[in-house]
């Protein structure tokens, strides 16, 4: 049976990695300026060995210069949000947990509005959101390091409270910010979009991605032990307070990093763990590498929605919200509900 199972899940993730793969391409080709997909294929493959060219520099341009980084960002950033969503949810046991469980998206938030509020450029708006994400959750550890009772409900209970303190913050930085200016700025980057996104934001958020991402596949089979419970999986040999630590830090590198270079796309790393683990079960084994390629092939997907759709594009936060809270609310209320 667990042979079965694990070729099923197999077959999955090469299912999913193709799909992929295919959007990646086709993404390519969607755009107010046409490019054909075997110019795209020969754009692309020209970086790598000599070919003639056969497309004009101003195509050469949008492939490298404009959907590139935004198609590579919309699938770092779907991946990681799933793939943090998937770990709060096997740790804390809890399948309402959130990548912004611990205010990582709260404090990224108030870091991004004090930046456009003191004029930063998008790259001191990028670092600062990361910076003060980082900082909710070291407050959150070390809020819930002085309270007494379980160490699981003492972090959660310490998010709700210090992401509203930054909440509260961000309120106050639009209330003053300058409305002709300024408000709509920290209110666009709060919906949530990857218009504009440049190789340089690729590159700030490549290396917190890379490692946490990295440590988690790398914990992988032992997140699956924390199921069993404190005690049977300290007789064990798993030191289940450290496991979490590592597990919850890396989780945040990528939440901050995605929040960062994002804003704030809400509902990706709630409802696809769930629908991973029906295509895969609950095993992390597999699970977690199923909800990384799903986070991205939905996130693209949506994406491509997003700057097509319409004539001016929709923030990429407003169509997850539309697309994740019907869906979540099927998944409730199906017979073998999932929560």
């Amino acid at each position: 049976m667990q042979t079965n199972h694990s070729r099923r899940a197999a077959l999955c993730l090469w299912g999913l990695g193709m799909l992929l793969g295919a959007l990646f391409l086709f993404s390519f080709v969607l755009g107010r300026y046409d490019v054909s997909t075997l110019q795209v294929l020969r754009i692309l493959l020209s970086r790598v060995i000599p070919l003639e060219e056969t497309w004009s520099r101003a195509m050469q341009a949008v492939v490298l210069n404009v959907r590139l980084p935004r198609i590579a960002l919309a699938c770092m950033v779907g991946c990681c949000l799933s793939l943090a969503g998937t770990a709060y949810q096997s740790v804390f046991q809890n399948p309402m947990a959130a990548p912004d469980i611990l205010g990582a998206s709260s404090g990224a938030c108030f870091g991004a509005a004090l930046a456009i509020l003191f004029g930063f450029a998008r790259g001191g708006v990028t670092l600062m959101a990361f910076v003060f994400s980082m900082l909710t959750v070291a407050l959150v550890y070390l809020a819930s390091s002085k309270t007494k009772g379980g160490r699981s409900v003492s972090i959660l209970l310490s998010g709700v409270m210090i992401s509203s303190f930054f909440s509260a913050g961000t309120s106050y930085i639009k209330l003053v910010a300058d409305p002709a200016d300024q408000l709509p700025e920290i209110t666009y980057w709060m919906m949530g979009s990857l218009s504009g996104a440049r190789g340089e934001d690729v590159a700030f958020a490549l290396i917190p991605m890379g490692v946490g991402a990295l440590v988690l596949l790398l914990l992988r089979w032992r997140i699956n032990l924390l199921t069993l419970g404190e005690e049977e999986a300290s007789t064990l040999g798993v030191h289940t307070g450290r496991l979490r630590m590592a597990v919850v830090l890396s989780a945040t590198f990528l939440t901050a990093s995605s929040v960062a270079v994002s804003g704030m796309i809400g509902w990706v790393g709630l409802v696809i763990p769930h629908l991973s683990r029906k295509l895969v079960g609950n095993d992390c084994r597999h699970l977690l590498p199923a909800s990384m390629l799903m986070g991205a092939l939905f996130l693209l997907l949506v994406d491509n929605v997003s700057r097509n759709l319409l004539a001016t594009e929709i923030p990429i936060g407003i169509l997850t919200a539309f697309i994740g809270a019907p869906f979540f609310i099927y998944l409730m209320t199906r017979k073998e509900s999932m929560l």
